[in-house]
């Protein structure tokens, strides 16, 4: 029964949407007036029910409840608790309904604390909340239902990707969906503004939040993942411009200039139509991504569904909801003023600068990643690579983290960059000692060389804004600011030392020998088989030692799982503070006269560490800055309510 009452409370929830909808919209004319009332309890209870259904399916899984065709098709008895319960999200089905129980919660919340908008604004955006929404539940209950049931029930599941039966994985999908749900309510802030010709410094501030919070959901998301695939997959590398990695960063590309923009608008009034667009663009990179993943139309570890009708169905959701927003922006843009005019060398112009940049990159990496698809559909196979997404996105890369050592300590409307040149000059020699420091170790790439050199320089940058202040009394938004664009710089780093400075090596070891990668020594001792709850392996002792330093145990193993059968490697790590060794066992190679030799793949890493480390600061910093914007804009609802209160008592 309990998937039963999962699918009633589905089927009320997709009820209470169109409910919204149709009550949001007509409370925009004089007749619907009456309803406006009923829009934001409903908007409550949907999140509710939504919630009860996710829930449900969470406890089909955790009892491996074989009966739900979903549970035979992706979990199995064996599992562990916590990969049965995250096979609840580890599938197409129970993704989606994640997804939509996320956006029905965060369109519930809004619903409920919301109180900066005019009420007609926030109407127009809780239907705008409710169309979207409305979509999503259709392509569950029509196409992708997460609780059919299956006569007869078979005696086993078939079990989870083994891939995916990972403590990363389990965590790393409902990170992004966060991310990719805030940026949905962005999008109904930004039609909601549109209908109601109420775009300004308010509706910013009532955007930004959620920009944010999408922003540092994506961001950890996006560090979770590249880890993941860096230990698990078994090929040393964080990041491979895979079209499903992609549909994750674009999102992120366009809610960072977004982020900036919403900033810009809310403090300074400018930037209105661009905002919006802006709004529009986030949102549409993240059903792009859904739409990559979920087609069928790619091959990937992530890509769950492979049934064309579900690809066709999200497309046309793609198309509704993209070419609706691009069509009232495009009816409505003319009403849209201009803002408050910025001089070029301001905060706002470095902003811009930056703004476009990032706009850029996303074009890029969109149309890498679409390409490909586009000229299979000719019959002709394309692989687009590092060797275009880097040299490509480095040429508005560079520039950008240029502007971005100097954009924080401009000031708004105008300036001159003589008020800040101790900084550049400060940055500058950070350079200078980086470049003089990579010449001196030499062999560095050109985009490595530059990589380094910049970090560096936006190191110092970064710390720049809190020279002169008192930093008990700064505020957490700048503070924020600060972490996050060091975070960049520390990230850089770490991807830069890592292209420039790792060693790698393949070799094949008897029992008992050594071989050497970079400061390493490391000693294959024996291959031994384990077993796991649901996995077989063979487990090699490795001992490894720094230089002269002791010896550290590492034990690399090549599982086979058999429910799904496959072969999985897992990774040992040995992380220094300089750097991380990084080591697979392979097969084994039969000795003619002896013992066989073991394949042993080899890395060493330099400070590959600073690439995640960077990515949490990135988040810490967007944490600080909202909760420093976010009790900002409460002090400010707090004086707004008590002048109205004073005016009301002095009426009376």
């Amino acid at each position: 029964m309990i998937a039963e009452f999962g699918l009633a409370a589905l089927w009320l929830a997709a009820a209470l949407a169109a409910f919204q909808l149709i009550a949001g919209s007509l409370a925009l004319t004089e007749r619907g007036e009456g309803l406006a009332g009923a829009v934001r309890p409903v908007a409550v209870v949907q999140g509710l029910l939504t919630a009860i259904a996710f829930v449900a399916l969470i406890l089909v899984f955790a009892r491996t409840d074989l009966s739900v065709k979903l549970v035979a098709m992706n979990s199995h008895s064996m599992k562990p608790l916590i990969f049965k319960i995250a096979g609840a999200w580890g599938n197409h089905e129970g993704s989606m309904l994640l997804w939509v129980t996320v956006m029905s919660l965060a369109g519930g919340f809004v619903a409920l604390v919301e109180r900066r908008l005019p009420e007609r604004t926030m109407l127009a955006t809780l239907a705008g909340q409710a169309f979207v929404s409305l979509g999503f539940y259709a392509f569950l209950l029509i196409s992708s239902n997460p609780f059919e049931r299956l006569d007869p029930v078979p005696a086993e599941g078939n079990g989870l990707n083994p891939l995916l039966q990972d403590l990363g994985l389990a965590f790393h999908p409902p990170t992004l969906y966060l991310g990719y749900v805030g940026l949905s309510v962005a999008f109904s802030f930004a039609i909601g503004a549109l209908i109601t010709r109420e775009v300004g410094p308010a509706f910013a501030r009532a955007m930004r939040p959620w920009v944010l919070a999408a922003w540092i959901f994506l961001t950890l998301g996006i560090t979770a993942g590249s880890y993941w695939a860096y230990y698990e997959l078994g090929w040393g590398g964080w990041w491979f411009w895979d079209p499903v990695e992609n549909a994750s960063l674009m999102p992120w590309l366009a809610a960072t200039a977004l982020l900036h923009s919403a900033s810009v608008l809310a403090a300074r009034n400018a930037l209105r139509a661009w905002t919006v667009m802006l709004g529009v663009v986030a949102f549409s990179m993240s059903m792009i991504g859904t739409f990559l993943v979920r087609s069928g139309i790619l091959t990937s570890v992530h890509a769950f569904a492979v049934d064309p009708e579900r690809g066709s169905f999200i497309l046309v959701l793609l198309a509704i909801y993209i070419g609706g927003a691009l069509t009232l922006f495009g009816l409505r843009a003319a009403t849209v003023t201009e803002g408050e005019r910025f001089a070029p060398v301001s905060r706002e112009g470095a902003l811009v600068i930056n703004n476009v940049a990032l706009c850029a990159i996303l074009g890029i990496v969109l149309f890498g990643t679409l390409y490909p698809l586009v000229t299979e559909a000719f019959d002709t196979k394309v692989s687009v690579g590092p060797p275009y997404f880097n040299p490509m996105g480095a040429v508005f890369f560079v520039p950008m983290l240029l502007v971005l050592m100097v954009g924080p300590l401009l000031r708004w409307r105008r300036d001159s960059l003589a008020r800040v040149r101790p900084a550049i000059i400060a940055a500058g020699l950070a350079i200078l000692a980086a470049v003089i420091a990579v010449l001196l170790v030499g062999g560095v790439g050109v985009l490595p060389f530059i990589g380094l050199v910049l970090a560096v320089g936006l190191a110092v940058a970064s710390v720049m804004p809190l020279r002169g202040r008192n930093l008990r009394r700064t505020p957490l938004a700048v503070w924020g600011m600060v972490l996050a664009h060091l975070g960049i710089a520390v990230a850089l780093f770490g991807m830069a030392s890592e292209s420039a400075f790792s060693v790698e090596r393949l070799v094949a070891l008897r029992e008992g020998e050594s071989a050497t990668v970079g400061p390493w020594t490391v000693r294959l001792d024996a291959v031994e088989p384990v077993a796991g709850p649901n996995w077989t392996a063979l487990e090699a002792r490795m001992t490894a030692r720094y230089k002269d330093g002791g010896g550290s145990m590492l034990l690399p193993q090549a599982r086979s799982f058999w429910a799904p059968p496959q072969q999985t490697t897992e990774s040992a790590l040995k992380t220094r503070w300089n750097g991380q060794l990084y080591t697979v066992l392979g097969g084994e190679s039969p000795g003619q006269t002896g013992p066989g030799r073991w394949q042993v793949r080899l890395w060493w890493k330099p400070f590959v560490t600073l690439i995640w480390y960077g990515g949490l600061l990135i988040g810490l910093g967007g944490v600080l800055a909202l909760i420093g914007r976010t009790a900002s804009d409460i002090r400010r609802v707090i004086a707004r309510d008590k002048i109205a209160y004073r005016r009301e008592r002095q009426n009376r």
